[in-house]
């Protein structure tokens, strides 16, 4: 079972950088595929981005063009470099890994982003 430990959250004013890390631990890296979702009071997760061991990556259309999503598949790390942040980006980030073989979604603990106006 893979075990998730993001960091890198925090507070920044609109149109800064903010950039989020995930290490997993416990696993195959490759047999997952690694994603950042995002949730705020009152809504339900959403995507944010995510990337496939090969490589492919999908963006949800408002982060497009701002936000990259990386991992390292040797170091068993993604990230998500955040720029021109809006105040809407503001949420609670968690990494996911989503297990190929049995579909099963593991889920780390959390990061709060706040972007102030």
């Amino acid at each position: 079972q893979v075990q998730l430990a993001e960091s890198g959250g925090g507070l920044v004013q609109a149109g800064g950088s903010l950039r989020l890390s995930c290490a997993a631990t416990g696993t195959t890296f490759t047999l997952y595929v690694i994603g950042w979702y995002r949730q705020t009071p009152g809504n339900e997760r959403e995507m944010v981005a995510v990337a496939t061991s090969g490589g492919s990556t999908n963006y949800a259309d408002s982060v497009k063009g701002r936000f990259h999503i990386s991992r390292d598949n040797l170091k068993g790390t993604v990230s998500l470099q955040m720029d021109m942040l809006k105040p809407e980006d503001t949420g609670t980030y968690y990494c996911n890994a989503h297990y190929l073989v049995d579909r099963q979604d593991y889920w780390g603990q959390g990061t709060q982003v706040t972007v102030s106006s």
